[in-house]
């Protein structure tokens, strides 16, 4: 039983009986339970949903910053790590990520993978094993995974020539790596807690025509993400090189539609956001990777007044809050427009959970009656008002806005696991 939780909309509802059988939401009843049911104290949250992740870039974390710089300057730096690192290795480093993850109410993740082959674009004997090494990295932290495969071809517009790092992100081909993913689909095709999903990396790094093959080979349903104008530069190298803005190439290319993510779209023009909202795609802000490599501010606003799904993700892992990620958005915002209150609480809240989740193309998402086994979630059970307030606030504005942290995520529980208490400087398992 829980004291209070999010069902949807724009209000918390009290005293939530949740009955799990055969790993499915059974029965959630307005209702005080049996005596001997457990009670969760505080707010009961869907699973929250990192939907932008690169694994690897979490070794950055607090060693970028002496130099200064720009985006750029630390891309050198991340090269450095790309450069290093083996499948062994990208699982151990994984693994340790996505555990710090689960620790922070986090029950899926949408890996943005590109760290694929030894260099030169010479394969491993399997062509896919650090893609399943990210896998069973995300098995071991009890954590759903969707693994966006991405491609890589060139080094800027015009075709321009790999440096010797990014030949390790690079299948040679689009048909190379259209078959490789085919691989993936199938090796994972029957497990609920994988999807196997499409990433051009970007509109620099792959030309049109392996853009427009994609879009003929692509499954429907497919979910599809891809890095679209973080930075300036990319907007006028594509302008010049293309006569479009990347959205506009991403939408020639006839891949921006309902299933479509887009991951930063910070320099966006007027008629970017009307395109994106038209065809009912995703945007996804990182909000806190954002303001590190001081990207900019997306105008996640006007977004949403454009119809388009908002949702989160932690990106290079500066910091591994989706709470923050998601109020980061508002705040962020604010500076921009002088203004407070530009997202409802509701928006942000879906922002951080089921929004995520239907971007990765995971059924579910939320605490809804005969949800799929996939259906996880997390539960922040330490109060996060005054124990003694009288009326604690009733709005999501009490939980993933303002108030908590990841730290406020004290339990987590799935549809295939029990409640697993989070407690500082343990593992998942309490080891």
């Amino acid at each position: 039983m829980a004291d209070r939780a999010w069902l949807g909309g724009p209000s918390l509802v009290s005293t939530v009986t949740i009955d799990v059988h055969d790993g499915v939401f059974a029965s959630i009843a307005l209702s005080e339970p049996p005596s001997d049911v457990p009670r969760l104290r505080g707010i009961v949250l869907p699973g929250l949903v990192n939907a932008h992740s690169h694994a690897f870039h979490r070794l950055l974390r607090g060693r970028t910053h002496r130099q200064g710089g720009d985006f750029w300057l630390w891309r050198e730096r991340m090269y450095e790590i790309a450069a290093a690192l083996e499948p062994a290795s990208y699982e151990a480093l994984a693994t340790a990520v996505y555990v710090e993850m689960a620790m922070a109410g986090i029950t899926t993740v949408g890996e943005f993978h590109y760290l694929h082959h030894q260099t030169g674009s010479v394969p491993y004997s399997d062509p896919n094993e650090m893609g399943h090494a990210l896998i069973r990295a995300a098995r071991a932290a009890g954590i759903r995974i969707a693994l966006l495969d991405a491609g890589y071809f060139t080094a800027g517009f015009g075709d321009a020539e790999l440096d010797p790092i990014q030949t390790r992100f690079s299948d040679g081909t689009a048909d190379a790596w259209l078959d490789r993913v085919d691989g993936l689909m199938d090796t994972y095709r029957d497990d609920p807690d994988v999807v196997i999903g499409l990433a051009p990396h970007s509109m620099r790094a792959v030309p049109e025509p392996a853009l427009t093959r994609a879009a003929d080979q692509r499954v429907d349903g497919m979910p599809l993400h891809v890095h679209v104008s973080e930075q300036p530069t990319e907007n006028r190298d594509c302008l010049d090189a293309t006569g479009l803005t990347p959205v506009g190439l991403l939408d020639r290319a006839g891949l921006l539609g309902s299933d479509t993510t887009l991951v930063h779209a910070t320099h966006l023009e007027e008629a970017d956001v009307t395109a994106i909202g038209r065809a009912g795609a995703s945007v996804c802000y990182c909000a806190t990777t954002e303001r590190d490599l001081a990207d900019g501010i997306g105008p996640a606003h006007e977004l949403h007044r454009a119809g388009t799904r908002l949702c989160v993700g932690s990106d290079s892992h500066a910091v591994i809050d989706i709470f923050e990620e998601a109020r980061a958005i508002e705040l962020h915002a604010r500076l921009a427009t002088g203004r407070r209150g530009n997202l409802s609480p509701e928006t942000l809240t879906a922002a951080a959970t089921g929004n995520g989740a239907t971007s990765l193309g995971f059924p579910g998402g939320g605490l809804q009656v005969g949800g799929p086994p996939t259906s996880w979630w997390s539960i922040p059970t330490r109060p996060v008002w005054p124990e003694s307030a009288t009326t604690p606030p009733s709005t999501p504005s009490s939980s993933p806005r303002h108030r908590p942290t990841s730290a406020t995520s004290s339990s987590v529980a799935g549809a295939s696991s029990p409640i697993a208490p989070i407690r500082p400087g343990t593992t998942r398992d309490g080891r």
